[in-house]
């Protein structure tokens, strides 16, 4: 038996990210990770600087399969998708996505409304944006925009389901100190469940994403402790992700999130492996994995 650690959640320089596949699959070997999946942030129809060009889908999607070539006899490498929802714009099934050739997709909510100008108002940007739309879309009701925010999750488990729902509470981000919002509150935790509930009813997995801890956004992982415990109730399945922007954040907090998993009772992840879903066994080491 061996052990080690996977990764789904990952950017190349086609969007926000650093690096190539060949440089992710060097650094995913010297890790002794057995599999890999980059998913680049998808296309959308607004003038974003993270997000992919429509136009690199294909070289994005090339440029992943000759690393598949080369890198074959030591690692298996998956062609992702990180993909916003838009309702009636933007979700994984869009056609206009098909050039990248998705072999699975990561569903997120990145953007939620607009400003007056049509602008789409991005919930993980610099936090001075984030209140310029709690203030102009919102008129300061922060309630009324986090209840926005989980609506359009489950409008998108509903409608235009992933394969993976990924960094499921991210808008706690911008909540800093707790002055915004209070993550106890009942109409927060209402939100919370009935997104949950429709994500177990699809059955679809769930990242427990690093990203917040080991950049210092977030004190707590995506999601929460509180939320893991409900999503381990609901028999969610969760995989560990760190959304890495760069090869080197491949396994970042990944101890953490083990130790995490194990103190609630998760006791498997569901990984993409040997070209199938599957659980597999969660030890203090990582993953088991069959040699």
């Amino acid at each position: 038996m061996k052990h080690g650690f996977t990764n789904y959640h990952g950017h190349l320089h086609y969007c926000d990210g650093r690096g190539t596949a060949d440089d992710y699959a060097r650094a995913a070997i010297a890790a002794d990770m057995p599999a890999l999946g980059i998913s680049c942030h998808a296309t959308v129809p607004y003038s974003l600087p993270w997000t992919m060009q429509e136009h690199a889908q294909q070289d994005y999607a090339e440029e992943i399969d000759a690393a598949k070539k080369k890198f074959g006899g030591q690692l298996e490498i998956y062609r992702g998708l990180e993909v916003d929802f838009v309702p009636g714009v933007a979700g994984p099934s869009i056609a206009q996505l098909s050039a990248a050739r998705p072999e699975y997709t990561i569903g997120s909510v990145h953007l939620v409304d607009f400003f007056r100008n049509g602008h789409p108002w991005e919930v993980d940007g610099p936090h001075m944006t984030f209140l310029d739309g709690l203030e102009q879309i919102f008129h300061r009701d922060i309630q009324a925009a986090v209840e926005r925010y989980f609506a359009l999750t489950w409008q998108m488990v509903q409608e235009d389901p992933p394969d993976i729902v990924g960094h499921l509470d991210k808008i706690k981000m911008q909540n800093e100190d707790g002055t915004l919002f209070n993550e106890n509150a009942l109409w927060y935790q209402d939100a919370v469940e009935a997104t949950l509930r429709l994500i177990a009813d699809q059955g679809l997995i769930v990242e427990i994403n690093t990203r917040g801890v080991y950049k210092k956004k977030t004190t707590e992982t995506y999601p929460s402790l509180l939320i893991l415990r409900q999503m381990k109730a609901l028999n969610i399945p969760v995989m560990i992700n760190s959304d890495a922007h760069h090869p080197r954040e491949l396994t970042e907090c990944f101890d953490q999130a083990v130790r995490l998993l194990l103190d609630i009772g998760y006791q498997s992840c569901r990984v993409l492996y040997q070209g199938k879903w599957q659980d597999l066994a969660l030890s203090s080491r990582g993953l088991v994995f069959e040699t």
